[in-house]
């Protein structure tokens, strides 16, 4: 059984919730400078320009890239060999976030009763998932998810009778109705199967993949593909200025689905895709 201590995971979450905020990752700036290049609205690629130079701002300045620094979100695989010492995961977590976000100077974002809406004063409680695995480690993988994009998500139970074509047909009024209130250009999560519950997060978890990797099945990553040239065909551009860039890509996670039942979560990232990962 390997120890991981409470402190080092305070630490590590504090730097990454940080970093998520100002270092924009290599992978969405590849494409924001690939997109400025073919995107064929001069607005559009103007808009696109001054976001990559917007997170090189924020990222010499260590200054927050978006004033929105969103919920603190965490996928954790810990390791069924791995022993937390000296207090709980979840309040190691939630410690780092504190420190993280008011050390950085970052906005708090979290309301203790979504009825009466007294802010916390620390951005907890973040929201986490854990997952046991193999192994002898904590891996930690966070983001921090912005209101705007997330107030634009959508979820809906189709049938089997629906197919693929009504899959597609929900994603893109998804991102036809959101147009530039999700600050575009996006990266649009998908979740297909599981239930109610479990949807919604393969949506949400496939956005913690690299922009530009493509789906390990070869079904799954045409459908990606296809819904890239669909969603880019809609015009509405980058921050809804027009344009042939409202998507950077498109992940998709799939689950097995009792047979009556096709759900379909969308989760959409604005254009600040933000996620971080450590290994402890």
């Amino acid at each position: 059984m390997r120890e991981v201590y409470y402190k080092d995971i305070v630490s590590k979450v504090k730097l990454l919730c940080q970093e998520a905020n100002y270092d924009l990752g290599q992978d969405v700036m590849m494409a924001f400078e690939q997109a400025a290049r073919t995107e064929s609205s001069d607005i559009g690629r103007e808009v696109l320009n001054q976001l990559i130079d917007n997170a090189a701002i924020a990222s010499e300045n260590r200054v927050p890239m978006c004033q929105d620094t969103g919920v603190s979100v965490f996928i954790v695989k810990l390791g069924q060999e791995c022993h937390i010492t000296g207090g709980s995961l979840y309040e190691a977590i939630n410690e780092g976030v504190r420190k993280g976000y008011e050390e950085g100077y970052l906005r708090y974002s979290i309301v203790d009763n979504p009825l009466t809406r007294k802010n916390t004063g620390d951005n907890t409680p973040s929201v986490i998932h854990v997952e046991i695995v193999g192994g002898d480690q904590l891996e930690i993988q966070m983001t921090a998810k912005g209101g705007g994009a997330e107030n634009m998500s959508a979820l809906k139970m189709l049938t089997p009778s629906d197919g693929v074509e009504g899959v597609k047909k929900f994603i893109l009024n998804t991102v036809k109705q959101a147009g530039p209130n999700a600050c575009p250009p996006l990266v649009v999560g998908i979740g297909i199967g599981g239930n109610f519950e479990s949807c919604a997060y393969l949506a949400k978890k496939s956005l913690f993949k690299p922009v530009g990797e493509r789906h390990s099945n070869p079904e799954i990553a045409k459908l990606e593909e296809e819904l890239i040239q669909s969603i880019n065909a809609l015009g509405i551009g980058p921050q809804g200025l027009g344009g042939s860039t409202t998507t950077l890509d498109v992940k998709i996670e799939v689950a097995p689905c009792h047979i009556a039942a096709l759900p379909v979560a969308v989760n959409l990232n604005c254009h600040a895709s933000r996620h971080k990962h450590a290994v402890l």
